[in-house]
């Protein structure tokens, strides 16, 4: 959601002292962003936020009484999976700490760096009439998300437990969504971003929000099916400039420019298994030089490019298209990809000899045997030169933030693509690794 906001501003004034809100959020970059903001014209000092500062979790307000923030301890650095948040207000408590409660993933936070509650009985700004609340941007601040947001609830009038939303799975012992939570929404309650009728309230209520700024992009990746992006956390180099730049939900990579190759790995790795992607060349320079592939991922914290490192394999854009294999690259012209052909690439972990193969536009270019994949853990890999740019589909059915125009055929059912998925091989997300 960078650049992306929701916004409402209630008509009538609902409970001001009990609230609850619920979201599942997965981080697509560190630093400060907003989740949740409540201001608006009247008395813009007066403010509510639930925002990330830092990586750290913090609610702050202000109450005409001065700034308030109740600010975790535990920093939220993984970019690679969904937090579930639950804040449950109450200030008709009589001890101060069970004013505000802050779950993660259904455990209550205890550890704060601040912690300023409320007084008891205190009204706040929520549930408030022309108060805009926005979802993605503080109402009176310049942080904005990138952040993919599922499942947000409010519940006006009740502070409830994160057992509402969520349960834990009593085979994995993991805390999963509860997709249709059973709660009475109040007076400014809602449920949005829930499947595919995105900002159209789904509660009781008809308390529906628009579209601020940007544009509402909808991903297969979601709390139960976690697909792979680029590794916004990856940084060994000693050169930051040789990470590239990541956007559109950690999909899209673009290189700084000037004379250097920048490379960046997966979030999932596998050691077995079927996986299949595809890597859109879309417009920058140096389209040439665009190079896809995979890597055994112990290779990604050395020194050096991810092409030139035993364990990877490679398409390279260049010299008529060509593999590299171990750093070694065949003087086959396989054939070259122009700006907005899409190569798909299949890695299957599960032959003799691993293999990787290259398709244009559904139609396959080049097949690698890698022995130096086998029992490795393998990731997917990029690698762009100056200021290439490259899209990539893991299965989430769209390049940046444009659908795939006609989804091909999936035997898997996990994943959407451009072209059709090679037999037996499916997409590269939590599900995939478990099928």
């Amino acid at each position: 959601m960078a650049n992306t906001y929701l916004t409402r501003t209630p008509s009538s004034t609902g409970n001001q002292q009990k609230v609850t809100f619920s979201v599942w959020i997965k981080r697509c970059k560190s630093g400060g962003e907003a989740i949740y903001s409540i201001g608006g014209s009247v008395d813009q000092n007066y403010y509510v936020d639930l925002i990330f500062d830092s990586d750290f979790l913090e609610m702050n307000w202000y109450d005409g009484s001065g700034n308030h923030s109740i600010k975790t301890n535990r920093l939220f650095r993984d970019t690679s999976a969904w937090y579930h948040l639950v804040v449950a207000i109450d200030t008709t408590q009589s001890t101060a700490s069970n004013r505000v409660k802050i779950y993660v993933n259904g455990i209550l936070e205890t550890s704060f760096s601040s912690a300023d509650y409320m007084n008891q009985n205190q009204n706040m700004m929520f549930n408030t009439s022309s108060r805009e609340i926005r979802i993605g941007q503080r109402v009176n601040g310049s942080d904005s998300a990138n952040i993919i947001m599922s499942h947000f609830h409010c519940a006006d009038g009740t502070a409830l437990a994160p057992t509402v939303f969520g349960e834990t799975d009593s085979t994995t012992g993991e805390w999963k969504i509860k997709v249709s939570p059973s709660f009475t929404p109040g007076t400014n309650g809602f449920t949005i971003l829930k499947d595919s009728n995105t900002i159209t309230d789904q509660s009781a209520n008809s308390n529906n929000f628009s579209l601020g700024a940007g544009a509402i992009t909808a991903t297969k990746d979601c709390p139960s099916n976690v697909f792979c992006t680029f590794n916004k956390l990856y940084n060994t180099n000693a050169n930051g400039d040789l990470i590239p730049v990541l956007t559109s939900g950690n999909t899209i990579l673009l290189g700084h420019g000037g004379s250097y190759w920048y490379q960046i790995p997966g979030t999932l790795a596998f050691t077995s298994g079927k996986f299949y992607w595809e890597c859109k060349f879309n417009s920058g320079t140096n389209l040439d030089k665009n190079t896809p592939g995979v890597i055994d991922y112990e290779k990604c914290f050395g020194t050096g490019q991810f092409q030139d490192q035993t364990g990877s394999v490679f398409y390279k854009n260049e010299d008529g298209g060509e593999t590299r294999l171990d750093s070694s690259t065949s003087s086959a012209n396989y054939g070259t990809l122009t700006q907005n052909q899409i190569l798909g690439v299949a890695v299957d972990m599960d032959a003799g000899t691993p293999t990787v193969k290259f398709y244009r536009n559904g139609s396959l270019l080049a097949t690698v045997n890698a022995s130096s994949l086998a029992g490795k853990s393998v990731t997917p890999a990029q690698m762009v030169y100056g200021s290439g740019q490259f899209q990539l589909n893991f299965g989430n059915g769209y390049f940046g933030t444009t659908a795939v125009s006609s989804a091909g055929t999936n035997a898997s059912g996990n994943g959407i693509f451009e072209y059709d998925v090679p037999s037996g091989y499916t997409a590269l997300s939590t599900k995939g690794l478990n099928l």
